[in-house]
């Protein structure tokens, strides 16, 4: 009987990876986080010619070094794991670059496949690679595919079902001439003399000694048991830099771009005049100095009108009343069979009343996500990080933290893990504790609800009155973020800031299977949200405003505490319990704002949300609210996400009361100058 498969895919970022991943497992996939980091960790499943595949898509990253968590990730799981195959897929326009991975990888023993990514583009660059001259220069099989079109799919999985069945052991070995060859003999003798046990192949291991790895070195280290390996290390690094003339990482380096220089010429051939694609056309204008992040803004600006235009009016409603109904038609089924009225209440007003305030504005939430997709998967995002990077660096800032604000729109903690990938520890702490600032979907739910009750149907000439107020809070999101950073770079973490190098993927027409699957990777996370934190907290609400029993509204449990903070929203014109409390479990999640006060407001006989309210807040009000839930305190998931990149509760803590000062003081001026101005 034929084994079950484990592939895993590895490639540099914007090698069409991704896509590839889509198109084999499709919707059979799972996300979560790989053991002890928080780098994503992707897998999916592939029935093909009766095999049951296990795919893992292993963080993109362009080398098998330790700078970075992702790059760590990638190659443990192929040392330590030892999946049967690894499909290294590349890009086919830029085989130079892409193929450094590929000697890694195979330095690692690992059994490898050549996936040639995007050979469309690379015959529209008058590319011409000679498949069987490259696979028998690399020795490993090289299948042209074109993912999008899934162009070569099927004979690159067979091709990997045919390698992973084979007894081939065979060890890739570049030739780095006699003398580091000796010193890495030396080095594995080392290793037994030291008693080092080790999960990494010996060969593999002392070639990373050589380059002096620092998590290779600390990795021996801590398994060696007397100082063999060390002294060795440092006497051939010592020797090779006598003999060689420069320090021998670099030798190292130098020799496997020879062999990458070699297998290019005999196997690819390229047009000399070079010839301005498409992509180049655009960039001309999108990536302009001066047209760059206007274009931008005007595509946000255009993102939040459509979410907020078509998904925050009859979708949303349509979505409200259905539950509304179904949680009154539950309340009516239980009293009919003689249920206490108590727990009919609690179905209505706790669950459907809370949880269902949320998943009304799940329209809104898909339309986004769509939109950012189809942003993502065009190439776009790539260029906003790009035309963002001169404004980072006119601040002191370093350019990736573009991409860590960009990334946060779509969840903070996603924004905060992009983090890892800056190497200056300063620009990393600073990239993590701006984060927070960055408006996500979940705070979307917020405006959405005060736009709903506000400004719904409202337009200012052609543009939607509340398309254009969740793009002012977006832009105030991003400006408090690099104020901060600008702070935080030249008060409180000094030093210098590292390069911003970037490469830029040709644009490419999106899949709808690609975007809808994205789409739904971003949604599930939200309404697994509304299942458990959201639910949890509408419960607890629920509860306390029914305790002490027979007791009015404002004396319960929750009104309360309420009243407790309550005073120091004065200010910012929304004093009231009801919004003290949104604001207190909006700690565990900011779409708990919405579940909170739809179960309070629905105890009193199923007012609807917006009506109520209309009869609690003021236009103004609802500013200042929009503004006060944009910056405080971030949701519970993020504090720990900030404690787990930094290692430090301090930093956690410190988020916690420096968002909620600048939150209250900027809702404060926000509902002060209002009042001036003369709004109410």
């Amino acid at each position: 009987m034929s084994k079950d498969l484990v592939i895993a895919l590895a490639g540099n970022p914007n090698c069409g990876k991704t896509s590839l991943f889509n198109e084999l497992t499709g919707s059979r996939q799972h996300v979560g986080n790989w053991p002890g980091v928080t780098v994503e960790k992707k897998e999916g499943k592939l029935k093909f010619q009766g095999r049951d595949i296990t795919i893992v898509d292993l963080p993109g990253t362009y080398s098998l070094g330790a700078y970075s968590e992702d790059e760590v990730v990638a190659r443990d799981f192929i040392l330590k794991e030892k999946p049967d195959v690894v499909i290294n897929v590349v890009d086919s326009c830029n085989l130079e670059r892409n193929l450094y991975l590929t000697m890694q990888i195979l330095e690692t023993g690992a059994k490898v496949v050549l996936a040639l990514n995007m050979m469309d583009e690379a015959k529209n660059k008058n590319i011409q690679i000679d498949i069987e001259k490259l696979s028998r220069a690399i020795g490993i099989p090289a299948v042209p595919t074109v993912a999008p079109k899934k162009q070569g799919i099927n004979e690159l999985v067979s091709e990997a079902i045919k390698l992973g069945d084979s007894s081939n052991k065979e060890l890739y070995k570049i030739n780095y001439g006699p003398k580091v060859q000796k010193e890495i003999k030396e080095i594995e003798s080392s290793f037994l003399e030291s008693g080092a046990a080790l999960d990494y192949p010996a060969s593999w291991t002392a070639l990373k000694l050589i380059e002096n790895d620092e998590y290779v070195n600390k990795y021996v280290q801590e398994r060696a048991k007397t100082n063999a390996v060390k002294n060795q290390v440092q006497n051939s690094i010592q020797s090779l830099t006598e003999s060689i003339g420069y320090e021998p990482d670099a030798f190292i380096i130098d020799k496997r771009y020879e062999k990458i220089s070699e297998v290019v010429k005999g196997s690819v051939e390229k047009d000399v005049a070079i010839k301005e694609t498409a992509s180049d056309k655009i960039d001309k204008v999108v990536t302009n100095k001066w047209l760059g992040i206007p274009i931008f803004a005007i595509i946000m600006f255009a993102v939040y009108q459509i979410s907020i235009g078509l998904g925050n009016g009859t979708l949303s409603d349509f979505v409200n009343d259905k539950i509304g109904q179904l949680g009154t038609n539950i309340d009516f089924t239980l009293r009919g069979i003689g249920a206490p009225q108590l727990l009919g209440d609690f179905v209505r007003d706790g669950i459907f009343g809370g949880v269902g305030s949320v998943l009304g504005f799940l329209p809104m939430i898909l339309i986004m996500f769509f939109l950012i997709s189809l942003l993502e998967d065009s190439g776009y995002m790539a260029r906003a990080a790009y035309v963002m990077d001169r404004l980072m660096h006119a601040l002191g800032l370093h350019g990736k933290t573009a991409v860590s604000l960009i990334i946060g729109s779509g969840c903070n903690v996603a924004g905060i893990m992009s983090a890892r990938t800056l190497e200056n520890k300063k620009d990393r702490m600073i990239a993590i504790l701006i984060s927070p600032f960055i408006s996500c979907p979940a705070r979307l739910e917020i405006y959405g609800l005060f736009i709903g009750a506000f400004f719904a149907n409202k337009r200012i000439g052609i543009f939607s009155e509340g398309g254009l107020i969740v793009f002012i809070l977006y832009a105030l999101g991003i400006l408090v973020a690099i104020l901060m950073g600008k702070f935080l770079s030249s008060k409180v973490f000094k030093g210098e800031n590292s390069y911003f190098v970037m490469e830029l993927p040709p644009y490419r027409i999106p899949t709808l299977k690609g975007i809808l699957i994205h789409m739904w990777e971003k949604s599930s996370h939200f309404l697994k949200k509304a299942g458990t934190v959201i639910l949890a907290v509408c419960i607890i609400v629920w509860v306390l405003t029914n305790l002490p029993a027979g007791v009015a509204q404002d004396k319960t449990i929750l009104a309360r505490l309420g009243a407790l903070i309550a005073p120091i929203f004065k200010p910012a014109g929304f004093g009231t319990w009801q919004a003290g409390v949104a604001l207190i479990t909006g700690f565990a999640a900011k779409e708990a704002v919405v579940g909170t006060f739809g179960t309070i407001y629905g105890v009193d006989e199923g007012v609807h949300l917006f009506h109520a309210i209309q009869n609690t807040f003021t236009p103004l009000t609802a500013m200042s609210f929009m503004v006060m839930c944009l910056l405080y305190v971030p949701c519970v998931a993020t504090i720990g996400a900030i404690k787990s990149e930094t290692n430090s509760s301090k930093w956690a803590w410190a988020a916690v009361a420096y968002t909620c000062g600048i939150g209250w003081i900027c809702a404060v001026i926000v509902y002060q100058v209002g009042r001036l101005m003369g709004f109410v």
